[in-house]
């Protein structure tokens, strides 16, 4: 039962979590505090950071960088050692939570690969050795080039020199060039718009002098993220490719001002029958007056993938690449539509004996958990669902506006297929469907309901009173090309 395996993750987090935590916001102080001259709090929680780590293979380049740091010489290996130090903490944290949330659902996990093990610390070693130009200077890992990713240490760098405090729109603005060439290859975009988010929070917060609080974690976190994928470009392991139907669970919708990205997570049946659980993602670039549901026709080149969501289909899969981590990277062609496959039907009978994936390297930390699960039977009070005497906050602040489930739909819900997260020290249950009772009836509502267009009649008729935006900016581009 669901209320006994919410309880198992009540009370106190695993033992070293808090103390792990701990050192990473003295890390983040810091940083936030600029390595241009580290002061002695700053100097302690380096060396901090560096005396918990001193017995993993990290140890040696992390105290000799924070050693060259608080000395004031600060160079791009030393501060790819200081991110992979932090990232080493939250990684830590991230297995620890991970292990103790699948023991409390019962879910079996796949192992991350040994070979891939081996392939990641060697992409690592490489692309440290060619920071500066030594051996492997001229393309990084992929073929990527390194030039690109050059341009972006140079600017994490001299936010890790200033400061957050420091921060201005001078600053801010050398990143433009580095992004703009970065979404030009196809393998960096994921960089590129983890990268323009920072420069965007940080423009908007400039002067940051002028701000009383800094959101240092969060900060910290992107600039750890993107120092660390500006090595030697992103690593994902090696895909193999899968055959079967793939039944989905929900889909998951990330909204920004130049990017929306839709993740279905769903349980994939192989041909030779194993279940693991699996997600694909398909993103677009967009504009920030595409917003609510319009952002579902910028996918109007997947209608293999929105098909299935807007009616609840099962999807058939041939050939389809699979990372390592679980990730399907979609291929339309591939793929084509099958029978009608309830997502609570599937939850119901297929989730608990699906094989979870392994996490990659560089995802393991606490708020990148997102684990699908099917609650029952609990009542809704506020943002708090309670099972049976086991509380457990909603997540309602991810819904988005492009999707029709609503806060009022959970509200009124008695069965929810969501994905469990951990944010702020505390787990989350983010809703992707529901089963709810409105005006006495029974209703069923998905996020990805309206992926072929909404079928509300008032949200059709406000949208046809607004017009297609999106049909009209292309045309407008499309007349700028003729010209």
């Amino acid at each position: 039962m669901l209320d006994v395996q919410l309880g198992e993750l009540a009370g106190d987090g695993p033992a070293g979590v808090a103390e792990a935590l701990a050192l990473a916001t003295g890390f983040d102080g810091a940083l936030g505090h600029g390595f241009a001259r580290v002061a002695e709090e700053p100097a302690a929680a380096l060396a901090a950071l560096a005396g918990a780590l001193a017995g993993s293979p990290l140890g040696d380049r992390l105290g000799e960088a924070v050693e060259k740091v608080t000395a004031g010489s600060v160079a791009d290996e030393h501060l790819a050692a200081l991110a992979g130090g932090r990232a080493a903490l939250f990684g830590a944290v991230h297995d620890a939570l991970l292990a103790r949330l699948d023991q409390a659902l019962g879910r079996s996990r796949a192992p991350w690969p040994p070979a891939a093990a081996t392939d990641a610390a060697t992409d690592a070693t490489t692309g440290a050795a060619s920071v500066g130009g030594g051996p492997g200077a001229g393309a990084a890992s992929g073929g990527v080039p390194e030039n690109l990713l050059a341009g972006c240490r140079v600017w994490l760098r001299e936010l890790a020199i200033t400061g957050w405090r420091g921060v201005d729109d001078d600053l801010v603005s050398g990143a433009d060039q580095a992004i703009e060439a970065l979404l030009g290859v196809p393998e960096l975009r994921g960089l590129a718009v983890l990268l323009d988010g920072l420069a965007t929070e940080l423009r908007a917060s400039s002067p940051v002098a002028t701000m009383d609080r800094l959101p240092l974690r969060r900060w910290a976190d992107l600039w750890t993220r993107g120092l660390l994928l500006a090595q030697s470009g992103p690593w994902h392991g090696v895909p193999e490719p899968v055959s079967g139907r793939l039944l989905i669970l929900g889909a998951d919708v990330h909204e920004h001002a130049t990017v929306v990205r839709v993740q279905v997570h769903g349980v994939l049946e192989e041909a030779g029958g194993q279940t693991r659980l699996v997600r694909t993602s398909v993103a677009a670039a967009k504009v920030d007056t595409i917003v609510g549901p319009s952002v579902w026709r910028l996918f109007g080149g997947r209608p293999v993938l929105m098909g299935a969501l807007a009616g609840h289909l099962s999807v058939e899969i041939d050939g389809m690449p699979l990372l390592p981590g679980g990730d399907l990277l979609w291929h339309d062609d591939r793929a084509r539509t099958g029978a009608e496959a309830d997502p609570f039907t599937t939850a119901r009978v297929r989730l608990a004996g699906a094989l979870a994936p392994a996490t990659p390297p560089l995802d393991r930390h606490p708020v990148r958990i997102a684990e699908p699960v099917l609650v029952e039977g609990y009542t809704v009070d506020g943002h708090t669902l309670d099972l049976g005497g086991n509380k457990l906050d909603l997540d309602l602040d991810r819904l988005p506006a492009s999707c029709p489930l609503t806060p009022e739909l959970v509200a009124a819900s008695s069965a929810c297929v969501g994905l469990v997260r951990r944010d702020g020290g505390r787990w989350l249950l983010q809703p992707l469907a529901v089963q709810a009772t409105v005006k006495k009836k029974p209703v069923t509502v998905h996020n990805g309901d309206w992926a072929n267009g909404p079928t509300d009649p008032k949200v059709v008729k406000a949208e046809a009173k607004a017009g297609d935006v999106v049909a009209v900016l292309r045309e407008r581009a499309g007349r700028l090309l003729r010209k």
